[in-house]
């Protein structure tokens, strides 16, 4: 049974200067660029605010009962600090320095992470931290290795519930106003199942490399029209201005 408010007691504290921060590699050598294309198209779409912050593998911390507390989600997203960069280069404490994350993601690697640890006792499970301590609105869970997503969304009585998918496998995060889903193609010389954001029109937000291709193709196809009509007046006898 997990522990309420009447057992614990959280607090908002900056982490200190002298506070040794897990340093270890990260499970996988993917999950950094999965992690880096699902900021870069916010970014691009203009769909990151100046004082939002994203994180990946960095330390997000509370006091719980006294203790600190670290946990490094794969990648979050922070609508909005209210303290300088500066301030949060090692850490970021919700409430103190900002807002809490709308939604953090743990990307199942073949080590277990404890994803799904709702353990309440020092230190506490992920799952637990997320729920209970931050009340993350949204949390996701991917395999990329099978591609399987799950969200879980904060309920009214603050326990999450897992979301259905729609039929194109996205969950829709209102908060960001945004869909989550899972895409398979390549990128970077990986190539399987990738995270990535579709709009409220189920447009797919593009990583900058798709959108240099998409303009290259608008522009071949621009000269290519150019060209017809080109043809088309000098077979009416027309010469086309240049």
């Amino acid at each position: 049974m997990l522990a309420n408010s009447a057992t614990f007691e959280v607090t908002w504290e900056k982490l200190p200067d002298d506070f040794v921060l897990d340093d270890e590699p990260v499970d996988d050598i993917n999950q950094p660029i999965m992690a880096a294309v699902l900021t870069q198209t916010l970014d691009i779409a203009g769909k990151l605010p100046a004082n939002a912050l994203t994180t990946t593998n960095y330390g997000i911390c509370a006091t719980l009962n006294n203790k600190f507390v670290v946990k490094a989600p794969d990648w979050g997203y922070v609508p909005a600090i209210r303290v300088s960069r500066e301030e949060v280069t090692r850490s970021y404490t919700p409430r103190l320095q900002g807002d809490i994350p709308l939604i953090v993601m743990e990307f199942i690697s073949d080590t277990e992470g404890g994803e799904y640890s709702s353990k309440p006792t020092y230190p506490p499970g992920k799952w637990f931290f997320y729920e209970q301590i931050l009340q993350v609105p949204n949390y996701a869970i991917f395999e990329p290795s099978t591609g399987v997503l799950e969200v879980y969304q904060l309920d009214d009585s603050g326990r999450y519930k897992i979301q259905d998918l729609d039929e194109n496998n996205r969950c829709w995060i209102g908060e960001m106003n945004l869909f989550l889903g899972v895409w398979s193609g390549s990128r970077e010389n990986r190539t399987g199942y990738w995270l990535r954001w579709w709009d409220e029109s189920g447009e797919l937000l593009l990583w900058g490399s798709e959108l240099t291709t998409r303009e290259r193709q608008r522009a071949d196809e621009e000269r290519q029209r150019a060209d017809r009509l080109a043809q088309q007046l000098r077979a009416a006898g027309i010469e086309p201005e240049v």
